[in-house]
């Protein structure tokens, strides 16, 4: 079969199984680098006639050209999708990327806001009409549960329970996070706010909904993220997203000392070792107050003096 046409199938593929299309995007843009470069560097047009060698070659030119092994092991996960898909389609018998080993990655120090910037980021917006109201309670949940972007955008306002919000999140699976009473306190402000603005139209049931209540898209909440950044003046360095507030969240719950295991889940990480990487981010001093808040003397003492 024709590369470019198998490329073709599996995009459907992912369509049909309802991947978001920012996946879909991924996979479209990693797998035509390497179908062009199969046909411009070896004149391979049929996935029959791809190797491990060939993937490899592609890899070195990479690596030659000053690539980030994170990059590499992106295209690697899409390639390995790819022709396992050709596999179980019986296109091909083998998966050439089975014999292709993962980049080795340096340990990623992942920056991200100071408590001060956060509470600069939530006061950009004032409590005087919705959208300020609705975009400071956005940021709220950003920076208290971890959620991300797009599972915020299509969280349904029943997800909202009294103590808890059920996410339905990557991988189609469903996890709950605490709703802390600061967090309450904002989203009942906020639903108030939304019902008396929304009074004689007939909305979705998303939670956040746009000035004509339509769902929020990822971009509109980028959107609000950056130019509470701007008014906060988050320093340069710092990407101002809503993955960023993620990263604070991940953060921000370790120091304060819950487990590893505990925020993979909360998060929905497939792997501990995502979850990992917050971990090795935190600085020394980060650690050491960790430390002595669990020192086995201090609890010992304090617990039964």
């Amino acid at each position: 079969m024709l590369l470019e046409n198998l490329f073709a199938e599996y995009l459907l593929e992912c369509q049909i199984r309802k991947f978001t299309p920012k996946t879909i995007r991924g996979y479209k843009n990693c797998i035509d680098l390497l179908v062009r470069y199969c046909k411009e560097k070896h004149g391979i047009t049929d996935v029959k006639d791809v190797s491990h060698i060939h993937i490899r070659m592609f890899f070195k030119e990479l690596t030659e050209t000053n690539h980030k092994e994170s990059y590499i092991n992106t295209l690697l996960k899409s390639y390995r999708a790819f022709f396992k898909y050709a596999t179980a389609e019986e296109y091909i018998d083998v998966n050439p990327c089975d014999k292709v080993r993962w980049a080795k990655e340096e340990t990623p120090i992942i920056e991200t806001f100071t408590d001060k910037e956060v509470k600069g980021l939530i006061k950009a917006y004032n409590d005087y009409d919705y959208l300020s109201v609705r975009n400071k309670t956005i940021i709220c949940m950003l920076v208290d549960t971890g959620i991300r972007c797009n599972e915020m955008c299509i969280l349904p306002t029943e997800a909202v329970k009294e103590d808890v919000i059920s996410i339905f999140g990557k991988g189609k699976k469903y996890r709950q996070v605490a709703l802390s009473p600061y967090l309450e306190k904002m989203l009942l402000r906020y639903q108030k706010c939304k019902e008396a603005y929304f009074r004689y139209k007939n909305v979705p049931d998303n939670l956040f909904l746009s000035r004509t209540g339509r769902p929020l898209t990822v971009e509109a909440v980028e959107r609000i993220v950056r130019t509470a950044g701007e008014t906060a003046n988050v320093r340069s360095e710092i990407r101002c997203s809503p993955h960023t507030c993620r990263h604070y969240f991940a953060q921000s719950q370790l120091r304060n000392g819950m487990d590893v295991y505990s925020l993979s889940r909360v998060m929905g990480h497939n792997s501990i070792s995502i979850t990992q990487r917050y971990l090795n981010s935190l600085n020394d001093k980060d650690i050491v107050i960790k430390s002595v808040n669990a020192s086995p003397l201090m609890n010992i003492m304090w617990k039964y003096d």
